[in-house]
């Protein structure tokens, strides 16, 4: 592509993300600021279309770009200014909060939904590691025991397991005695898979206190994830603003995916371990309901070690020029008030 097809091109995409309506030969003529014809324009159009950079929504209609038209746009002729002085301190101040983790992560997606006018996401740390400190067993009942874990210091647990055949008090109190006895000090997931691999490996010789304490460390060690929320999600009604979103039976199927999770979260994971910033346009994501769709996300760290991302869902017709700039940004603001926050 010559640079006065690529001029063409990139001032159309610019025009239809401004408008979102498709643009003719003659808006591109004026628009371009170079001396050239309709005609000119349209032969430079229909070469694009051939390119399968552009197709024409209508019958005599204008054009608009492509999934790939905006893939080539964005690889290759985005032009992506820094955040200016004031806007950077207002999203430095907006994530500086005082409190719980949770609610520096709502903040987070709450800004860059309202900023960007789209839906904001943000996938929540993998819970950290569970350093086991101390384990007491009490009995509830026959067969129903009461694990009071302390790990990573001072954090306490409470879990209920249940066994397939009673115990004593004072078998359950030798058990505690055993795993904090040669266990004080680890993670926990660590540890239960060590016992079951001792239990495999020597099953013929270990006496009963040990067997009782494999089983009873390979349902009490494990991690509980019940009360773990993966990913929040803000600002979904947002995208009811873009006409090309606005379709009920379209809507309705994105809100159900902003729901449900569950296909986002595949999305992220692959996020997750790419280098820096990501960027899915229309079907590249994948899933049919994202199709309209662009995703932009960035990961955010804590001491160097990348522990989810962030990100917002809008249209493919939007402004990349300014929202990349402000992903990465509060990415790496999130990061820092994460880590003054440890």
């Amino acid at each position: 592509m010559n640079e006065r097809a690529q001029h063409l091109f990139r001032v159309l995409v610019e025009r239809h993300i401004g408008s979102g309506q498709p643009v003719g030969s003659r808006t591109l003529s004026r628009d371009s600021g170079l001396d050239l014809s309709p005609a000119t324009v349209r032969n430079v159009m229909a070469d694009l279309e051939d390119l399968g950079l552009l197709c024409s929504p209508h019958v005599s209609a204008g054009r608009v770009p492509t999934v790939q038209g905006y893939r080539f746009f964005v690889d290759s002729l985005l032009k992506v200014a820094p955040i200016d002085h004031d806007e950077l301190e207002h999203l430095r101040s907006r994530l500086e909060i005082k409190g719980e983790r949770e609610s520096l992560m709502d903040a987070a997606t709450s800004l860059v939904s309202e900023v960007t006018h789209m839906a904001g996401i943000v996938t929540l740390p993998k819970q950290e590691r569970l350093i086991l400190r101390h384990v007491e067993f009490l009995a509830l009942s026959p067969e129903r025991v009461l694990v009071i874990l302390v790990v990573n210091g001072s954090d306490v647990q409470n879990r209920v397991i249940h066994l397939g055949r009673p115990y004593s008090q004072a078998v359950l109190q030798q058990v505690g005695n055993y795993l904090n006895e040669v266990c004080a000090g680890r993670d926990l997931p660590e540890v239960r898979e060590s016992l079951l691999a001792e239990l495999k490996e020597h099953r013929a010789s270990l006496n009963e206190l040990m067997l009782t304490a494999i089983e009873m460390a390979d349902k009490a060690f494990v991690r509980d994830t019940s009360g773990e929320e993966a990913l929040l999600v803000s600002g979904q009604t947002n995208l009811m603003e873009y006409g090309e979103l606005a379709d009920m039976e379209k809507l309705r199927h994105l809100f159900e995916a902003f729901r449900e999770k569950t296909d986002l979260l595949h999305i992220l994971d692959r996020c997750l371990c790419a280098d820096g910033l990501r960027i899915f346009i229309g079907e590249e994501s994948g899933f049919e309901v994202l199709d309209g769709c662009s995703v932009i996300t960035a990961p955010y760290e804590r001491e160097g070690e990348v522990l989810g991302v962030l990100g917002v869902i809008g249209p493919t017709r939007m402004a990349y020029d300014r929202v990349i700039p402000i992903v990465d940004v509060t990415a790496r603001l999130l990061g820092a008030a994460l880590n003054q926050h440890h």
